[in-house]
């Protein structure tokens, strides 16, 4: 087996351990599957794997590395991310009970569950972020980069080690997101709406405060 071959399945195997974890981007798109249905989770998706391409062009060009060794820039990360993590996840607990659930059909009860959908742009802005400021994941591709990959490497193989893993994580997350937006799951959901929003809401910000204690510790 090619040397790289070897590489790039250590690479996916701890990649995909890694995505298929319960974390921030797995708490988002339950929350727009649920708050927003399936485009909105979709383009979440999307917008959390092109944020894998970040990460890994930090760590081709030896940022990562930098922001392991210095402590202020990566401090500045950690809190930027929980910041982030503690807005949506207030916004969650603070949503309320669906208006106009009475006597509807299921369909239509369905319909006005359903808050403002956000826009393709928008659901794909909030994947991005969530998962661009979470230090986790700056953390995974500094260990993945500075002890998996060796330094020899051709960078045109690293890339394409991330555009695999930027692909399969939008893989991943949308296959969550298609089964979670099914209408059987999705109208169990939607019976306890709000209080699902407020679990992930809670998550998120128990996320947050967890990232900032040890940011600041």
């Amino acid at each position: 087996m090619h040397p790289y071959w070897a590489q790039f399945l250590k690479v996916a195997v701890a990649h995909l351990l890694a995505v298929a974890s319960p974390g921030p981007d797995f708490a988002m798109v339950v929350r727009q599957s649920i708050a927003h249905g399936r485009r909105a989770a979709v383009w979440t998706s999307i917008g959390i794997g092109s944020a894998i391409l970040v990460h890994v062009t930090y760590a081709v060009l030896g940022i990562g590395i930098l922001l392991r060794t210095n402590p202020v820039a990566f401090t500045v990360v950690k809190f930027v991310g929980a910041g982030y993590l503690a807005w949506i996840g207030v916004k969650g607990l603070m949503s309320g009970p669906r208006r106009g659930m009475g006597e509807a059909p299921a369909a239509a009860q369905a319909e006005l569950s359903r808050p403002s959908e956000p826009s393709p742009r928008a659901a794909w802005t909030t994947g991005f972020l969530t998962n661009v400021f979470n230090p986790k994941v700056t953390l995974f591709f500094v260990a993945i980069f500075a002890s998996v990959i060796d330094p020899a490497t051709p960078r045109v193989v690293q890339g394409g080690y991330g555009l695999w893993m930027s692909a399969s994580t939008m893989a991943w997350f949308t296959m969550v997101s298609v089964f979670l937006t099914r209408e059987d799951v999705r109208s169990a959901f939607l019976r306890g709406g709000h209080w699902i929003d407020r679990a992930m809401g809670a998550v998120l910000v128990a996320l947050a405060v967890a990232l900032a204690v040890a940011s600041a510790g």
